[in-house]
């Protein structure tokens, strides 16, 4: 998923000077690891994130690189008016529903198979637990 059009779309929120500021791509990512695993608080999704493989795969971020921390999250999040926000997210989500990576209310992950002592009776169908808007009005 190609979604380098976000330098172009945020530039215009972001300092010219001061630290380096959170890459736009990497903070939208995660705000969609949010939506997909029903996590609200940026502190929550930080701790998780930092924990699962495939995250840190899909955010670009090496095993023993750090993450921003949970109020970078935050001030990022408050650089954008609401309605780019949302229209910036919406649009990511439309884009990985057109590619397949989620349908409205349905995700799977790529995986390989590894034996497991499990029953495939206890195996749960993953659902958000909200809508979009209710989800972004929350992390607002």
């Amino acid at each position: 998923m190609d979604l380098r059009y976000l330098y172009k779309e945020t530039r215009k929120y972001y300092g010219l000077c001061g630290q380096k500021s959170l890459d736009p791509v990497v903070f939208f990512k995660l705000c969609l690891v949010g939506y997909l695993e029903n996590i609200i608080s940026d502190r929550k999704l930080i701790d998780h994130c930092s924990m699962r493989l495939d995250i840190l795969f899909f955010l670009d971020y090496d095993i023993d690189e750090e993450l921003p921390w949970h109020s970078t999250l935050s001030r990022t999040r408050q650089l954008f008016p609401e309605e780019v926000f949302e229209s910036v997210f919406e649009h990511i989500f439309s884009m990985c529903v057109a590619k397949g990576m989620v349908s409205g209310h349905t995700q799977a992950i790529d995986s390989a198979p590894v034996k497991a002592n499990a029953s495939m009776d206890s195996l749960e169908l993953k659902v958000p637990e909200e809508e979009l808007e209710e989800h972004l009005r929350k992390v607002r």
